[in-house]
């Protein structure tokens, strides 16, 4: 009897501490498109981003070209010549291939001016929405931009233009 008494209990105040939690969402997509700045970020990145790819793309235009050529006189040229042909062709896709890795890898150039130019942006976000979070006393903010599915949403529980407004973008 006393276990069903506690059992009782835990689950009562179980389900009141979960309907006591407050949940919102912002959609940081639709946040950081109103920050100019965020904008201007991204425009630079895009310029840098289709800078590198045309310098690859020309790059990639040698290569293939230099490998047409040599199919072309490969029957007219020596051993020793198709051998040296050979090795500008490889020590060419070695070049590409790292510059491919400069500019676009992991922690590459791209990445790195993302970081730069966009990290800090938002952070910020990311910190005011924090602050929302803590003097609101909500329990889970989503973000509708990413992954998340959310079927429905109330918009009374939007809470990305609060955000927009303590960034200083909103009036």
């Amino acid at each position: 009897m006393k276990k069903l008494v506690l059992i009782l209990l835990f689950f009562t105040v179980s389900v009141g501490l979960g309907f006591a939690q407050k949940y919102a969402y912002v959609d940081t997509q639709y946040i950081l498109g109103n920050i100019p700045s965020y904008k201007a970020a991204q425009e630079q990145l895009d310029k840098v981003s289709q800078q590198y790819q045309k310098e690859l793309e020309t790059l990639h235009a040698e290569l293939d070209k230099m490998y047409k050529d040599f199919q072309a006189e490969a029957v007219l040229l020596s051993d020793d010549m198709k051998r040296k042909r050979e090795d500008m062709i490889i020590t060419k896709e070695k070049e590409y291939k790292k510059l491919q890795r400069q500019y676009f890898g992991a922690e590459g150039d791209l990445y790195q001016k993302r970081q730069a130019l966009i990290k800090p942006i938002q952070d910020d976000v990311f910190k005011v929405i924090q602050e929302v979070a803590e003097q609101g006393a909500y329990s889970i903010i989503f973000d509708k931009a990413g992954s998340l599915s959310m079927i429905y949403t109330n918009s009374k529980y939007d809470l990305s233009d609060q955000i927009l407004q303590k960034l200083g973008y909103k009036n």
